[in-house]
């Protein structure tokens, strides 16, 4: 997501082949289904998380830092744009995106995966506390020395380890609980054969309760399974229905229903049988030019975080609600 990342390009060139016309056209029209917009600063914000507990979205943004978007409580569908604050700022991070986070309720923290969107020689996982902000870790990933990574998203498991994916060489980093660099897991079932499919690699994941993560590959469109519980075995999860192709960042709705965002649509997929298989079941067409990166749950609706946001010199932003 870079003047010099694959990723980047093909999110402009998809954006770029949409005529104005179309978008004014597209903007103006009424949405179907309900819709949280921000006012912002910034033109590219690529995921934002429902944080329940204190009424707010907690949203990345691209030129680096975190911002929060307060839902009033005696409002909760206000008609006006909610306001953008930026919660963490970090000097010594400039040049550096924040991409995927992950709200850790159980100990009162959010991750978040920042990158260098350009060079891809820096990827790193921060971890704030919820009520202060102050930095609980910061974690470098990869250097100017290592081979080119891009870090993109983030899950944590049940004892707070953090699983961080790289969309360009499919391979995932273990954090512990405390900061830790623990591991990297790679597996061949993470590259697909076909050299053009690995331009976009291992991306969107989460954390299963049953003791499994679930990582989709971009461009090939693969759901993978990575059973913690042995020894970190990697299946691929067999689905039919529909392609997962450009799927983007996966949100669990229940243990048995997944939303993987992504365009030109989001697909809500079901699995009966422990996500050894799994069905598409349900699609939704959102405003494909603002481009669907990532997707929480609030109070037990579907909403889609869109990377691009419309206007000057206030961008407007937009969090969709998605009915499958």
């Amino acid at each position: 997501m870079a003047l010099c990342s694959l990723r980047f390009l093909t999110l402009l060139l998809l954006f770029s082949a949409v005529p104005i016309g179309i978008i004014v056209t597209l903007e103006r029209a009424e949405p179907a289904t309900h819709v949280y917009h921000y006012q912002s600063s910034g033109w590219f914000r690529e995921c934002s998380k429902w944080d329940s507990g204190h009424r707010r979205f907690l949203i990345s943004l691209f030129e680096g830092g975190l911002a929060q978007a307060k839902v009033p409580e005696n409002d909760p569908h206000p008609s006006s744009p909610l306001e953008e604050v930026t919660v963490v700022k970090e000097p010594h991070l400039a040049g550096n995106a924040s991409l995927g986070i992950a709200i850790d309720h159980p100990r009162n923290r959010v991750l978040v995966v920042n990158a260098d969107v350009i060079g891809n020689r820096y990827g790193a996982l921060a971890a704030y506390d919820l009520s202060t902000w102050n930095r609980l870790f910061l974690t470098q990933l990869t250097g100017p020395s290592d081979e080119k990574s891009f870090a993109d998203d983030v899950a944590v498991d049940a004892e707070g380890n953090a699983y961080v994916t790289d969309v360009r060489g499919s391979k995932i980093w273990k954090v512990g609980v405390e900061g830790k660099l623990l591991s990297i897991i790679r597996n061949p079932l993470f590259t697909p054969k076909e050299w053009y499919k690995n331009l976009v690699g291992l991306n969107g994941i989460v954390y299963h309760p049953d003791g499994f993560l679930i990582v989709i590959h971009t461009f090939s469109g693969n759901l993978l399974k990575i059973d913690l519980t042995k020894g970190e075995e990697v299946k691929a999860i067999k689905v039919k229905g529909g392609t997962l192709c450009f799927g983007d960042g996966l949100e669990l709705l229940s243990p048995t229903k997944l939303v993987v965002a992504g365009n030109p649509s989001a697909r809500l997929v079901e699995s009966s049988d422990g996500w050894n298989t799994g069905s598409v079941v349900g699609t939704f067409l959102g405003p494909m030019h603002r481009l669907a990166t990532a997707a929480t749950v609030k109070d037990g609706k579907v909403y889609l975080n869109h990377m691009v946001g419309m206007g000057y010199p206030k961008k407007k932003h937009a969090i969709v609600e998605a009915v499958f």
